[in-house]
């Protein structure tokens, strides 16, 4: 009879109908307590089932009786994996690989916890391992294809994912992922056809839906893209990556309302997660309720520094409610930050914070004070630099007699941003559009390998990249520049900030707060924006760059 119990329970268990494979392999220890396989497939039953004390339990009892069950130490992994202790499952793995060279599940398995480590480069080592011993795992396939999307090798993951795909036509993870590539390659219409295959095979696939939603959002096929996140949503109400990308093509359209309250969602988002990590603090969060009168609170950062240079405008705001205001900054910031309205006191980001009542992040108060389109705080300029008249002059120095206008230019981000292939270009590109009577002045302070070649053969473009220690150093040479052209970078901000004349460069689709069909921005007064006609075509924004350029020489 517990011979029987136990084939049922496997059966059960090939079924995932666990609580039922449990139950029949817990009656055939009744009969045979000591029989490590009946143990170690309870313990897969109890993993399946989230029941991690238990399964511990169970995987102690497997390797009391036998010290070199390959299958218990990696399910031992398994379940240190569920409960992200990270670097001990990879210890329960290598013990499972140590005591069976060949198991191609530990290697597979081992990956996957590298993967969730970002060790992406180990992971491929890993799933290569795994799919030289079992070519037909379809899961090592996809997963082999996530790590080289991350990589950025989509050609190679598209290939793992038709692999993994012809092992298991009705895969819907693979079908998705293989979406996910064509996406960032640029297949528009050919990743909604393997989003609608996923979403065909689990109707229910949230992920699916949202990344569809994505793409249609990429078109500008805005109300398919609203309704991709609606029924993400209505599937899984509590699922911040819908809530948060409805939130960015609301307010990429201007509905600033809307958009505001869901942008709150992002924290519960693994995109923003992964980026900046949620806070944590023993003091409440503001939410514009309380009353702020003679109380401190602290304001921090996220994401990235320009975002910290577009919202700390918010600050004089919170000051003005009678609040006592802690600006925690970034290093890189601090110069720039000392003179700007409202701070009673400026604290770098990474050093012990003083007391404070409350605390806010500083892109949740546009929702907390209701911007609209028409209230957006200091569109002109809200960062001085006052008290910084020794370094302008030090540039004034440096730079040497003024001949010809002065430009100031930035044409790539950082290479590491997800969106860095829509929103960069190469100085090659640039240099056509660029009239010979001005002075070009290199806003980057990183300079592509690339573009140093190109940069060293133009003479006409001249590079401070070693004196711009921080955005003080940038802030004062762009102080001494007739105006400035970058594409959507954080001197972008800066310059906006500084109210200096900024040509800005978009993609077709841009970031949520440059808006769409408009050459202005509401944030910032002295900003141009001149946007791709085309996705990944910067020649028509280019050109009216160059047209700009001509003007303004005869002004």
């Amino acid at each position: 009879m517990a011979k029987q119990y136990f084939l049922d329970g496997c059966i059960f268990l090939e079924k995932n109908d666990f609580y039922q494979a449990e139950d029949k392999f817990k009656k055939s220890l009744e009969l045979i307590p000591d029989r490590a396989s009946t143990l170690t497939n309870l313990s897969v039953a109890q993993l399946k089932l989230n029941k991690h004390s238990e399964a511990r339990d169970t995987l102690q009892k497997v390797i009391s009786l036998q010290t070199d069950n390959s299958e218990a130490y990696l399910n031992f992994g398994l379940l240190e994996k569920d409960l992200e202790n990270y670097e001990i499952a990879i210890e329960y793995f290598d013990k499972a690989i140590s005591i069976r060279p060949n198991y191609s599940e530990a290697f597979s398995n081992k990956g996957n916890v590298l993967k969730q480590l970002k060790r992406f480069r180990e992971a491929v080592a890993h799933y290569d391992k795994a799919l030289i011993l079992n070519p037909n795992s379809y899961q090592a396939s996809t997963n082999m294809g996530v790590a080289l999307h991350q990589l950025r090798y989509f050609d190679e993951a598209i290939a793992h994912f038709d692999k993994a795909i012809s092992l298991k036509p009705d895969y819907y993870e693979a079908w998705a992922n293989k979406g996910n590539a064509l996406h960032q390659l640029r297949y528009f219409d050919e990743a909604i056809a393997h989003f609608n295959k996923a979403i065909s095979l689990k109707h229910d696939y949230c992920e699916a839906w949202t990344n569809r939603g994505v793409v249609h959002h990429e078109l500008k096929d805005f109300d398919k893209a609203i309704a991709d996140f609606d029924k993400a949503i209505s599937l899984k109400p509590d699922y911040c990556e819908a809530l948060w990308n409805k939130s960015l093509t609301l307010l990429l359209q201007g509905d600033y309302e809307t958009g505001f309250l869901l942008y709150e969602s992002r924290w519960g988002s693994k995109d923003v997660y992964e980026v900046v990590g949620k806070r944590c603090f023993h003091k409440p969060t503001w939410l514009g309720i309380e009353s702020l009168k003679d109380k401190t609170i602290l304001l921090y950062g996220e994401q990235g520094l320009g975002d910290f240079i577009q919202f700390c405008r918010y600050v004089k705001l919170v000051s003005d409610l009678g609040a006592n205001v802690i600006l925690e900054v970034p290093r890189s910031l601090v110069r720039l930050m000392e003179g700007l309205d409202g701070i009673s006191q400026l604290v770098i980001s990474g050093e012990a914070l003083p007391f404070f009542d409350f605390q806010c992040p500083l892109m949740s108060l546009p929702f907390i004070f209701k911007t609209t389109l028409d209230s957006i705080p200091n569109p002109q300029r809200y960062i001085h630099l006052d008290s910084c008249h020794h370094k302008i002059s030090e540039w004034k120095a440096r730079l040497g007699p003024k001949l010809k206008p002065r430009v100031g230019l930035v044409w790539s981000g950082n290479p590491h941003h997800k969106n860095d292939h829509n929103r960069s270009l190469f100085l090659a590109d640039l240099l056509p559009f660029l009239p010979d009577q001005f002075e070009y002045i290199s806003l980057q302070k990183e300079i592509r390998a690339a573009d140093q070649l190109i940069l060293d053969a133009n003479p006409r473009i001249i590079s401070f990249s070693s004196h711009l220690i921080d955005f003080h150093d940038t802030a004062a040479l762009i102080q001494d520049l007739d105006l400035v052209i970058t594409v959507d970078t954080s001197v972008a901000h800066l310059s906006g900030a500084l109210g200096k004349k900024t040509l800005l460069l978009l993609p077709s689709v841009p970031d949520w707060r440059w808006l769409l069909d408009r050459e202005d921005s509401p944030w910032y007064l002295s900003m141009l924006l001149f946007r791709q006609t085309t996705i990944g075509d910067w020649s028509s924004a280019l050109g009216r760059i160059k047209f700009f350029l001509s003007h303004y020489k005869n002004s």
